[in-house]
């Protein structure tokens, strides 16, 4: 679901995409490949497993404006509900074809891309994690936003207790992201949108320090990859 209805509409009608956790599986140790592809690992001829999807979207200021130049991440557990992570359930039977994480840095137009597959859900504790996708924007070295996009629609979204820490209903309803059939796929590819709309501050740790970062210098490839199919 788009963060806001209808172009025009005043920055302070502008839904702030909602600061969310990190978790405990961002990658403590990254892949060989770090770019927007998450389905195919350098020149690998082996796909990961999933329902392909390209995620798209642009990243926006507080006054609505596109932010050019930001680094996207994206991570996510892999169809088999592992994570990219020592600690990860399932490390075993992890796809070892899916990237499970990567960058990217927006265009003048603040848009970016991404091909993944869809997210899947996953036991934690006793109950399940809601599928979603982890996201992260950091800007000149800066983390400026944490958040995740969850499928719109899902059983396992109102049960979700990280979801429902979301106490303001605009905000909660942002995150929620339709996953579409892509017109015309032979491979049943979907298409999904989020936008993200950012606050005016750097994003704090609990101590009031300045969360960090990723910079220029260390991304691979400007995080250049697979574009959006023309009819997505």
């Amino acid at each position: 679901m788009a963060a806001f209805t209808t172009p025009g509409l005043m920055a302070e009608e502008l839904i702030r995409t909602p600061v969310m956790t990190e978790g405990p599986f961002y990658p403590d140790k990254m892949p060989l490949d770090t770019d927007n592809d998450l389905l195919i690992i350098n020149d690998s001829l082996t796909p990961a497993v999933g329902e392909i999807t390209y995620l798209s979207g642009k990243v926006l200021d507080a006054k609505g404006q596109p932010l050019r130049n930001a680094f996207v991440e994206i991570w996510q557990v892999d169809s088999k509900a592992s994570y990219l992570h020592t600690r990860g359930e399932n490390k075993d039977g992890r796809d070892g074809n899916f990237q499970g994480y990567g960058r990217f840095m927006t265009d003048s137009k603040g848009q970016y891309f991404f091909r993944t597959i869809k997210p899947v859900p996953y036991r934690a504790g006793r109950g399940f994690r809601t599928p979603h996708i982890h996201v992260a924007v950091s800007k000149n070295g800066q983390r400026i936003l944490t958040t995740q996009l969850l499928i719109n629609g899902h059983e396992l979204n109102e049960e979700d207790g990280v979801y429902r820490q979301i106490r303001n209903p605009e905000q909660r309803k942002s995150i929620l992201v339709d996953f579409k059939p892509l017109p015309d796929s032979k491979m049943g590819e979907l298409a999904a949108n989020f936008d993200i709309v950012l606050g005016k501050t750097a994003e704090e740790n609990p101590d009031g320090t300045i969360k960090g970062g990723i910079g220029k210098s260390e991304l691979t490839n400007g995080g250049r990859g697979p574009r959006p199919p023309r009819n997505q």
